[in-house]
């Protein structure tokens, strides 16, 4: 099955998608986008284009687990995929998501511009190789 993750962001969207065996997650894009019904649309063309048939979205809780008005938006941004996708939409913790995403492109030595432009898909290929990973185990 191939699954699309999102790290939703307030200007930029990162996007992620598995293979059909489930076994990898690959970067695909960085959507900028302000305006919400506008990235719901965006990204319901990309599932579409991708193939995907599951979406997974990331959800930043804080640090003790509980959730915060940025939790609240991806909420409503994964009911609203669902709703204009049809798929199954989850929800996926994504604590320190970001902080892996940086510490991966230190590795890489991708600085700057380059650097801002990539590390939210790089965020969401972390989300979406969490979720395999749990899923794999699962099975």
């Amino acid at each position: 099955m191939l699954i699309m993750s999102v790290d939703v962001g307030t200007a930029r969207t990162g996007v992620a998608l598995s293979d059909a065996g489930e076994s990898f997650a690959f970067p695909k894009c960085v959507i900028t986008e302000y305006n919400r019904e506008r990235l719901i649309e965006r990204l319901a063309e990309k599932a579409k284009e991708l193939g995907a048939e599951m979406i997974i979205v990331g959800l930043p809780k804080n640090m003790d687990g509980s959730e915060g008005f940025k939790a609240k938006e991806c909420t409503d941004a994964a009911e609203a995929l669902k709703k204009k996708t049809g798929l199954p939409v989850e929800l996926w913790d994504e604590r320190c998501t970001t902080v892996s995403a940086h510490t991966a492109l230190n590795y890489t030595d991708t600085r700057g511009k380059k650097r801002k432009q990539v590390v939210d898909a790089v965020a969401a290929t972390i989300i979406l190789e969490d979720f395999l990973r749990r899923r794999k185990n699962e099975l």
